[in-house]
């Protein structure tokens, strides 16, 4: 493929009901993601307990690309209520059919997208009791994802397959399947691994390298998506709220005390536990957790590196720029964080069609008033390229 076109790092699908449950073990059938009918509402139960991560999880009526924009931006009008952004419509065919999805793209003026979860990136956090029921679920959804939308249909999406470290056995099993067919990239949770007897552990755990070790010689990067850190629990000692609730109610204080913790602790424990130094080759990716946390966590780093040079093989701003791929938010300085970790390692993410993203993907370019015609192209497609590997041109 030759094309120019834009290719976006972060575009979401909405799950049918049946995604956990179509190819779900049926010994899982009562502890992993259950879909209740009670009159004429649609709940899910995970865990044993109704889940909140999504408040319809039928999607429809569904929230209207983009239309959070002005929210984000901080352009709200005096005196507007900013719950009153919030519109509706109906769910769209292109959100569930892949050949539908083809013709946005093309219309969107994209050449390719990579495709994430909505409803599943809360789902382990949700069952991270009950750990064979984890790795049953997300192998489920793994095989309604390629069943439905591929992991790479036609060259232009990229659906993402979830992998979860919470049994590490099973894990090297799954990525050694997904990669057999012929997944182009895996979503880990940006949080601590799940454990036994309620305990977790750092990716960077040793345990954990067989994982790191087969991505790394396949080439294959990994994405940390926003999603479910389960961070939320640690707020309760300031009144914040227990669950995730970014779709649902609102906690401001939750919110405050959570922004950017979870992928900030996430990329400082691959560094500091080693796993750059020991899987060379290993690529990551963060999507959809903006950006300002990268210049934070550098700061921190190198203080660190400073005060325990023994602790780091190498320079930790080093070891970001060779490892570490961002989508930043589009409202953020994009400039500063091209200075800070090079423009090849920023990609194109629009979110969409989530509310909260922009209503038309390619919009994205706007916010690139300072940049030169070859650094856009590395960021709105280049850089992608780069970061999939073998397989696009």
């Amino acid at each position: 493929m030759t094309s120019s076109k834009p290719i976006d790092a972060d575009n979401h699908y909405y799950e049918p009901l049946d995604a956990f449950t179509r190819h779900l073990d049926k010994k899982f059938a009562q502890r992993g993601v259950q879909v209740v009918q009670t009159g004429r509402r649609t709940q899910l139960l995970m865990g044993g307990q109704v889940n909140r991560f999504i408040p319809n999880p039928t999607f429809d009526p569904i929230i209207v690309p983009g239309c959070l924009d002005p929210l984000f931006r901080g352009q709200i009008p005096d005196g507007v209520d900013p719950r009153t952004l919030m519109k509706v419509e109906p769910l769209r065919p292109e959100y569930r059919d892949r050949e539908v999805r083809l013709g946005v793209v093309e219309r969107q003026g994209l050449d390719g997208v990579l495709l994430f979860p909505t409803l599943g990136c809360g789902v382990e956090e949700a069952l991270k009791d009950d750990i064979e029921a984890t790795m049953a679920s997300l192998h489920a959804f793994n095989r309604w994802l390629e069943e439905d939308w591929g992991f790479d249909h036609r060259g232009q999406l990229i659906g993402v397959p979830m992998i979860s470290l919470a049994d590490p056995a099973a894990a090297v099993a799954e990525v050694d399947s997904l990669l057999a067919r012929g997944a182009r990239m895996v979503h880990v949770r940006p949080a601590p691994v799940p454990a036994p007897y309620g305990r977790s552990r750092s990716l960077g755990d040793k345990l954990y390298d067989p994982v790191w070790a087969r991505l790394a010689e396949a080439s294959v990067p990994v994405a940390f998506h926003l999603g479910d850190s389960g961070y939320e629990a640690s707020t309760t000692v300031w009144g914040g709220s227990e669950r995730f609730e970014g779709y649902g109610r609102v906690s401001v204080l939750t919110r405050v005390l959570v922004a950017d913790r979870a992928i900030h602790d996430t990329v400082a424990s691959l560094v500091v536990d080693g796993v750059f130094t020991r899987h060379p080759t290993l690529r990551v990716a963060s999507i959809e957790n903006g950006s300002d946390w990268v210049a934070l966590l550098v700061k921190r780093l190198r203080k660190q590196a400073n005060q325990t040079p023994w602790a780091f093989a190498e320079d930790p701003l080093d070891v970001l720029r060779a490892h570490l791929w961002v989508t930043p938010y589009y409202e953020e300085d994009l400039r500063k964080l091209a200075d800070l970790v090079g423009v090849e390692r920023i990609l194109f993410g629009s979110d969409w069609p989530h509310g909260e993203g922009l209503a038309e993907p390619a919009d994205f370019l706007k916010e690139l008033d300072g940049f030169t015609d070859d650094e856009i192209r590395k960021i709105m497609r280049d850089n992608c390229v780069d970061l999939l590997g073998a397989g696009r041109s």
